[in-house]
């Protein structure tokens, strides 16, 4: 299947009622047939691809990228700022902060610059030495650190002070003059960057709620330009001019969008590191219940979260889904972000997109609103002003942790609770949306109505739409969307009101990375409410490489094998399948019971980031370091409400 046929066409007739011309007590007249004909034509034009109006190819980018401005990534010895982060991402050669060469195999179609709304402009105006916050003992003590070239045990420091509330007098603030400077050059990066129809340069930051410790991070974009985002400044988590409290957060956006008549909206990161307060049922800040109130708002303002990047993999967690042989992937769950709290098992829960997808089946039978109805993506959260993630091109979370022959086994994050070695940190991801161009209003569109997916890094494309009517010969078309688009919903979508005897049905199709890995497996996840109450999921293997078959019970059990040379990072496309398309229907259906579903589309094995670096830096890594990896996507869910 060619890249353009997967993506699809448009179905050129138009459905039209003619039942009002039909009626006597109409006043509205007929057509006759010649002039019907020629109106509304009973046949499509020959050219299947005329007239077609929905999105064709998807987008792929970084919706969380952090540059110099950001006090930790400064810190960390990033030196390259917004400006050189678009240039990376539009695919230029750019010389990384370590002084190495760097460039993506191919550009991105878009990009967020998000750096930390807290302290942003920190960094340069420690750096440059400024009097007031060198008279402060933190701020000598960094200073001196920075210079003497222990950034990376400043950060940490940087990091858990700003977790305590304990920052220096003289740290930016909204107002000051180095925060306004730093949110002004960030405005005029993007302005700068951003063709419309070639490459898109959004406008965002990072909000950085990190109280005790525990993160509840969020990413802040705009629809608009310059123009609008320049009115206000970011909101930050210090009081007493910012809270920590993402309720805080959305009144804010709501007063941006009242007092500038801009667009914005949030994804969360990284409920791995929350330690339980991420997909809350009882809030953490008050200690109550999740109420209608916050799932309008967290329904309103954040319809996407980031499911995968560096600082580990969030679908979901072998505690959580032990029959799930693919659950077991870059895990991050030795404790919050800054380690100063252990994990414990019954935190998982409210941390991972699976479980929090079904709790909020419960809930929306409790509250008529569903809090965790959101789309996925990936993004990096690279500190390094580089939006690389690909295995042999990963240049790493900071730039402390650039390509180095001894990075994977120095420690990322060490307390007396846990440590995370460099080896941990893991190569993704991307966000991928289906938008009907590269603009930043049809991108951000296509955001807010979730028509998404997260990948960990490769550029496969993938379809998934959800209906009553899809057959097994819809998986024989050489153009699916078509049938998707006018059979069903895509990804991110709603189902409801079952017809009588029917089951949904769903097609699903996967293209691997033009210069990628083959692929192993298509999966659909679904995730139920039970007549108990209770929240259950359930894994299908829908489709199959290699001529393995599927179970009774939806599974295949046969690997798909692996052809990965370690010592070399090689590996070779005699496995698994360019490409995968079917027709699933979903066998054990009841219409009474809400549910979801969403693709998982897994890669054949291939080398990990750290045999790359092994085997160019002539290393040897010790055995408990993970030398391949199984790449991945997973689309934004279709809901099935009763």
């Amino acid at each position: 299947m060619s890249a353009a046929a997967f993506a699809g066409v448009c179905a050129a007739s138009l459905l039209v009622t003619m039942a009002a011309a039909e009626d006597s007590t109409t006043d509205i007249g007929t057509l006759d047939k010649e002039t019907a004909d020629k109106v509304f034509p009973s046949k499509p034009p020959y050219s299947p691809y005329a007239g077609r109006n929905f999105p064709t190819r998807p987008y792929f980018g970084d919706t969380h990228t952090h540059t110099s401005y950001s006090m930790d990534a400064g810190a960390f010895g990033a030196r390259l700022g917004p400006k050189d982060a678009y240039r990376f991402a539009k695919g230029e050669e750019v010389i990384a902060s370590s002084g190495q060469r760097a460039k993506l195999s191919r550009p991105l179609d878009f990009m967020v610059v998000t750096d930390h709304s807290d302290g942003m402009g920190f960094f340069p105006q420690l750096i440059g030495g400024d009097p007031g916050l060198l008279a402060t003992p933190q701020g000598r003590k960094w200073y001196d650190e920075i210079s003497s070239g222990k950034g990376a045990q400043a950060a940490i420091d940087i990091i858990v002070s700003f977790g305590k509330g304990q920052l220096p007098k003289g740290f930016p603030t909204p107002g000051t003059p180095a925060y306004r400077s730093a949110w002004r050059e960030t405005i005029k990066a993007a302005e700068e960057a951003n063709e419309p129809g070639r490459f898109t340069a959004f406008i965002g930051y990072e909000w950085t709620s990190n109280a005790g410790g525990n993160n509840l991070h969020r990413n802040v974009i705009w629809r608009d330009n310059g123009a609008k985002a320049s009115l206000v400044e970011p909101y930050t988590t210090q009081p007493p001019l910012g809270s920590p409290n993402p309720r805080d957060l959305w009144k804010w956006m709501a007063m941006v969008e009242e007092k500038t008549g801009a667009e914005i909206l949030a994804l969360a990161h990284n409920g791995n590191l929350s330690n339980g307060r991420m997909f809350p049922i009882i809030e953490s800040f008050n200690g109550k219940r999740i109420d209608r109130e916050y799932a309008e708002n967290r329904m309103r303002w954040e319809p996407l979260y980031e499911a995968t990047q560096m600082k580990g993999d969030g679908e979901t967690h072998p505690f959580l889904s032990p029959n799930d042989e693919f659950a077991n992937y870059e895990r991050w769950d030795k404790g919050n972000l800054d380690l100063t709290e252990a994990k414990k098992p019954e935190m998982l829960e409210f941390e991972y997109v699976r479980s929090a997808l079904k709790n909020g089946l419960k809930m929306e039978a409790e509250l008529g609103l569903n809090p965790y109805k959101f789309g996925l993506v990936g993004s990096t959260d690279t500190h390094t002003a580089l939006a690389a993630v690909e295995e042999d091109n990963f240049f790493g979370k900071t730039s402390s942790a650039e390509p180095s022959a001894g990075r994977a086994m120095h420690p990322f994050v060490k307390t007396d609770k846990a440590v995370i070695m460099g080896w941990e940190t893991t190569a993704s991801g991307y966000a991928a949306v289906w938008a009907t161009e590269n603009t930043r209003e049809a991108i951000f569109d296509a955001m807010k109505r979730r028509e998404t997916y997260a990948t960990t890094g490769p550029r496969m494309a993938v379809r998934f739409f959800g209906g009553w009517d899809f057959e097994a010969a819809d998986a024989n078309n050489r153009t699916p969307a078509r049938i998707g688009y006018t059979k069903g919903v895509p990804m991110g979508g709603d189902l409801s009101d079952a017809p009588k005897g029917k089951s949904p049905s769903f097609l699903v199709a996967a293209l691997k990375d033009p210069i990628g890995a083959n692929l192993d497996r298509i999966q659909v996840i679904k995730g139920w409410v039970g007549k108990d109450g209770q929240a259950q999921e359930r894994i299908y293997d829908v489709a199959v490489s290699g001529g393995r078959t599927i179970d009774a019970e939806g599974r295949s059990r046969t690997s798909v094998g692996s052809t990965v040379d370690v010592a070399n990072a090689t590996w070779t496309n005699t496995i698994g399948a360019g490409e995968m398309i079917t027709v699933w229907k979903d066998p054990d259906f009841d219409p009474a019971l809400r549910a979801f579903y969403y693709v998982r589309v897994i890669e054949i094995p291939t080398p990990r980031w750290t045999a790359y670096d092994a085997k160019y830096f002539s290393v040897k890594m010790p055995a408990e370091v993970r030398m391949t990896t199984t790449e991945r996507a997973y689309t934004s869910p279709i809901w099935y409400t009763p």
